[in-house]
């Protein structure tokens, strides 16, 4: 039983808005900014720490179940620094478990590391079109991830170990429901700042960070920002190294 996990990272990764679009969200033409003078580049960080407790899932009966595979999942840089040996990784088809495993540990000992060796069964014959989710608990989070989508599954196909499978598990942050992917550029000439490729932005709520990106060269860089709710009003945040300015236009998004 191979499941068709690629097409999970794809869907869960891809957001209504194109980030290859500039677009820009902010249709207040009077929209302004300030800014402050700082001469050290700040440190913006998304808080990727829930409340949910730990799932309470148990391992499937191998004897109910005709095929098996072998899936090896790696966490994402993004959160590679809250691994540990508490974490436990789940496959579900149809809400039903197929695969439950923790972090591997190394042949010869030492570092917990950021990859999940799981053996996932089934009874799917390959023309089978299933809802199969991905889900991450992370204990020193307190958070479980979750990655679904509507697949077909097929057989006798491995999958991560010839290649490597990386899922986007932050766009399946069950702290931040609601996702979008804005254009930067577009935001900062709309009040007049010029961008600058290898500027930091960063997506605010309040004082707490919801994303953040270095500007590339392109000209064209997109913004993923995390949400707890719709509606929520987002502050950009843009930081101009040269001139050791910090921007701050309230109210660029709205979730």
């Amino acid at each position: 039983m191979f499941l068709m996990l690629a097409s999970l990272v794809l869907a869960a990764s891809c957001s209504d808005d194109d980030p290859n679009d500039i677009i820009n969200t902010n249709n207040n033409t009077n929209a302004s900014y300030t800014m402050s003078l700082q001469s050290e580049t700040p440190e913006w960080q998304i808080d990727w720490s829930n409340n949910q407790e730990r799932p309470n899932w148990t391992e499937p009966d191998a004897s109910l179940y005709e095929n098996w595979t072998i899936l090896k999942v790696q966490i994402e840089d993004e959160l590679k620094p809250y691994v540990s040996d508490g974490d436990l990784m789940a496959l579900f088809v149809n809400n039903e478990i197929r695969a439950l495993t923790g972090p591997a540990v190394p042949v010869s000992g030492g570092q917990i590391t950021g990859k999940f060796l799981m053996k996932a069964y089934g009874n799917e014959t390959g023309s089978e079109t299933v809802n199969m989710s991905l889900k991450y608990y992370c204990q020193k989070l307190n958070h479980i991830f979750t990655l679904s989508d509507n697949i077909s599954l097929n057989s006798d196909v491995t999958t991560g170990i010839d290649e490597v499978f990386i899922p986007e598990f932050t766009y399946g942050s069950a702290k931040y429901p609601v996702q979008k992917t804005v254009g930067v550029e577009p935001l900062l000439t709309k009040v007049g700042i010029t961008p600058v490729s290898g500027n930091i932005a960063g997506a605010f709520v309040g004082n707490e960070c919801r994303g953040t990106v270095t500007l590339s060269t392109s000209g064209s860089t997109p913004l993923h920002i995390y949400g707890c709710k719709a509606g929520e009003s987002v502050t950009l945040k843009y930081y101009d190294a040269a001139k050791g300015a910090l921007y701050n236009i309230p109210s660029a998004v709205a979730m």
